[in-house]
């Protein structure tokens, strides 16, 4: 996969003595869809192979949310590493001072004044509200046995967690590295700054159509992910900051971990 280079603004990192970050390239289509493979299909196949060879190494009820989980798990961490793999290709060092800015891992930036964090952290406000008002939008149903949620609110689920720390423990991984360390780190860190050479403005809004069509493990979610396009793609390439993406997708994760821990608990 080729890739060209064009001029893009970055900023130098807080230690001086370390490596400055490269100017960030731009991918080109066949890159840019060449990432989003690598990120869909391994979570594809963890999700529609791996889980069914998985169930059978499990007993009861439970297992198949049990090697859900698993799969799944594998699959964002595999992310993250993918992530870290591209970077290091690209600016030569994982250090801290270049990888905030190889990832847009920074207080957003107002388009109009350059003035960076300050009141604009209240964006965040309006748009954790958006991410929970989607969840009252209409939702095509999962198959059996496939949706987590419902396992949840089961007896049998409830049943399963209760006291149950090493698979609470499994689900807080997973949670951080969907809407922390993989998917948002993938597509709003690394390939959104990297789309405007093929999409132009309208880099944010491609980026969130791959982000929907990335769901090929839960393809009953894909219309409502279309509406994170204005939730987290466009805000984060607006202000130029991965770090709104990840706070409101992350607003989920916390709530959903406060409620299993209560499950925990009980």
């Amino acid at each position: 996969m080729s890739s060209t280079t064009h001029k893009t603004v970055t900023t130098t990192g807080d230690d001086r003595s370390g490596p400055e970050p490269k100017p960030l390239p731009q991918y080109s289509l066949t890159r840019i869809l060449g990432v989003w493979a690598g990120a869909a299909l391994p979570m594809a196949a963890m999700a529609w192979l791996g889980v069914p060879w998985l169930a059978a190494a499990f007993d009861g009820p439970a297992a198949w949310p049990q090697a859900i989980l698993v799969a799944l798990t594998a699959g964002l961490v595999w992310q993250f590493v993918f992530v870290l793999l591209l970077v290091h290709r690209e600016q030569g060092t994982l250090r801290w001072s270049v990888l905030k800015e190889a990832l847009w891992l920074r207080a957003p930036l107002s388009p109009k004044t350059g003035r960076k964090g300050g009141r604009l952290w209240l964006l965040l406000v309006p748009l954790v509200l958006l991410v929970y008002a989607r969840e009252e939008l209409p939702k095509l149903p999962a198959p059996d046995g496939r949706d987590l949620g419902d396992f949840l609110q089961s007896t049998i689920g409830q049943e399963f967690f209760s006291g149950n720390w090493t698979w609470f423990a499994l689900v807080l991984v997973m949670q951080l590295f969907n809407t922390v360390l993989g998917e948002e780190l993938l597509f709003r860190g690394l390939l959104l700054p990297r789309m405007e050479g093929v999409f132009g403005r309208r880099d944010w809004l491609a980026n969130g159509v791959l982000f929907a069509l990335y769901h090929l493990h839960v393809p009953w979610a894909i219309p409502g992910r279309l509406v994170n396009t204005f939730i987290f793609s466009w805000p984060s390439r607006r202000y130029r900051s991965a770090l709104l993406g990840i706070f409101a997708h992350s607003s989920q994760s916390v709530v959903f971990g406060v409620l299993l821990l209560m499950l925990v608990l009980k």
